[in-house]
């Protein structure tokens, strides 16, 4: 007998015997987090896709409505501001608030043109297009305005400046044969539905006067700058838009008006207002 044989035998650890009991393998779980991240990822990527076309397709046709309705040029620009995402809103039926605004507008019949903002809320996309309601913000630079109270008799158009918060003007008074030029500072604000110019301020020459100082140094006469201006633009805006604040904003007058949010389907409402 040899050595070696003399040597006890030792058995081989479990993992090195052949055919022995295996210990199973890790399931690896990272790729499932992996593609389920990517799902997720390629899911909202498609939602945000679908939310852009969306909201492409309602600004355009809110565009294209606003320049049929309001008879403007083709190439006029539009400006659309819907808030929050349109999905969600489309889906309920109901836009919730909608912006609109653009520049050199119309304002009626009267060759003025003004910039427009409209704040639309509620606006249900089925059934009865009644809003729940709408502000709009008309602004009018110096030119306008001056085009504007034109139509006003007596009232010296042509020397109309904006310095805020007034509107300002130059009315030249006559007597005994000689001009003599009144400055007046005027202060917008709203009366029934008008805007209404008061004097807050004179100047005769380069001094500043008082109302009774112009009473006293030119009599009677001096009332016709003392006087109130009131401005009907009722005539020139739907029955549903009322005028409810007015102020000289920089180098613009800025009016601020309610709009009845039946205007959609009331006809009524949609016809010029009248003027006193």
């Amino acid at each position: 007998m040899s050595d070696a044989d003399a040597q006890p035998t030792l058995p081989l650890p479990d993992g090195m015997v052949p055919g022995g009991p295996v210990e199973p393998s890790r399931r690896r779980v990272w790729p499932w987090i992996v593609g389920f991240a990517i799902v997720a990822v390629l899911a909202v990527g498609a939602w945000f896709a679908a939310e852009a076309i969306a909201r492409q397709i309602v600004t355009g046709v809110v565009q294209d409505q606003v320049r049929t309705q309001l008879s403007l040029p083709a190439d006029q620009e539009i400006d659309v501001d819907i808030a929050g995402a349109v999905l969600p809103q489309l889906i309920g039926g109901t836009i919730d608030d909608l912006t609109v605004s653009s520049d050199d507008v119309p304002l009626g019949d009267t060759g003025v043109t003004g910039d427009v903002t409209v704040n639309a809320r509620g606006i249900p996309v089925r059934g009865e297009p009644e809003l729940a309601g709408a502000t709009a913000k008309v602004s009018l630079d110096e030119q306008e305005l001056q085009k504007l109270l034109s139509s006003i008799d007596g009232f010296p158009a042509d020397t109309v400046g904006l310095d805020a918060p007034n509107v300002t003007m130059t009315l030249d008074l006559t007597l005994f044969g000689a001009q003599i030029p009144i400055g007046v500072a005027l202060t917008p604000s709203v009366a029934d539905g008008d805007i209404v110019l008061t004097p807050a301020s004179f100047t005769l020459g380069q001094s500043e006067v008082t109302a009774d100082g112009l009473s006293d140094q030119l009599g009677g006469l001096a009332n016709a700058v003392l006087r109130d201006w009131n401005v009907c633009i009722a005539d020139q805006l739907p029955a549903g838009a009322t005028l409810t604040a007015v102020e000289v904003d920089g180098p613009q007058l800025v009016a601020d008006f309610d709009v009845d949010g039946r205007i959609a389907t009331d006809p009524a409402l949609r016809q010029n207002g009248t003027c006193a």
